[in-house]
């Protein structure tokens, strides 16, 4: 049941980061693509790399981000404030079909990408006989502030009274500061409609001994994209003040040692390089 891509639109580490969530029994056969495995492959010779020369592991940094990330999801859900859930620039990640999958009629899960990726995967889930009424993949540009393909716009076909959350993972460092602070303030001023909301990420710190491994990390996935990736913030203080000014009410960022679904993550070299970013409105 695999689906092969339909151009090169699509960035490479979608395709890579797809098989790997895949490989640590994260996602479904449905949701790969053929160049995914020769990806992923090339992804783990620069994975082990870095590993050899810092001591770092991106394989525990990605696992960290993405399970911890999960688990604060799972914990609104549980808890009844958060019933519908938004992410951006979804990429392959099966996220939205698992958590589709667990919770049914509880929540519905709107996983948002540019079009051709929202097309393929789409296409993807249909054929795998993975979509589900109440899942479903729209495009979506988070750089604009209304309109058709809006965040905004979005929102407006949720029930509102309902909490919402939304969710990026491996999409901020990829903008500059600025539309980065563009992004976040369309996140507030969105979740600032609901009942409840809360916005989860993964996040980077200089100041959490950032060092040579992060920047090979950040030399192995500038590689494959052929882009810039940014470090956004200095210190915990500093994130948590940028956020407030972009209008978030409450921030907190976890150390996944803090969690315990990642806490053994957490203590090896690299699953301590990454934030899990929960930031309320």
């Amino acid at each position: 049941m695999k689906q092969r891509a339909d151009s090169d639109k699509v960035s490479p580490t979608a395709y890579a980061t797809g098989y790997f969530w895949y490989r640590h029994g994260l996602s479904h056969e449905g949701l790969l693509v053929p160049e995914g495995r020769k990806l992923d492959r090339r992804f783990g010779y620069l994975i082990r790399a870095v590993k050899i020369v810092s001591g770092m592991s991106i394989e525990a940094l990605m696992l960290a981000r993405h399970k911890g990330i999960d688990a604060l999801l799972t914990r609104h859900i549980e808890s009844g404030k958060v019933t519908q859930v938004i992410e951006l620039a979804a990429g392959l990640s099966a996220r939205g079909w698992r958590f589709a999958q667990r919770y049914g009629d509880r929540i519905v899960y709107v996983e948002t990408d540019l079009p051709h990726m929202a097309e393929l995967k789409r296409g993807m889930l249909d054929k795998a006989g993975l979509a589900a009424p109440r899942h479903r993949v729209v495009t979506v540009n988070a750089l604009l502030d209304r309109g058709p393909g809006s965040l905004h716009q979005i929102a407006q076909s949720l029930d509102p009274k309902a909490g919402v959350a939304i969710i990026t993972e491996g999409l901020m460092s990829y903008l500059d500061p600025r539309t980065a602070k563009g992004v976040w303030r369309r996140i507030a001023r969105t979740l600032g409609r609901f009942p409840f909301g809360v916005y989860l990420s993964d996040s980077y710190v200089r100041s959490d001994r950032y060092g040579l491994g992060g920047a090979l990390f950040r030399g192995v996935i500038q590689r494959f994209v052929r882009g810039r990736m940014h470090v956004h913030f200095e210190t915990p203080d500093q994130a948590a003040r940028l956020l407030k000014t972009a209008g978030f009410t409450g921030v907190t960022l976890h150390e996944p040692k803090s969690i315990p679904e990642t806490r053994e993550l957490g203590a090896i070299r690299g699953g301590d390089r990454v934030r899990i970013l929960e930031a309320l409105t």
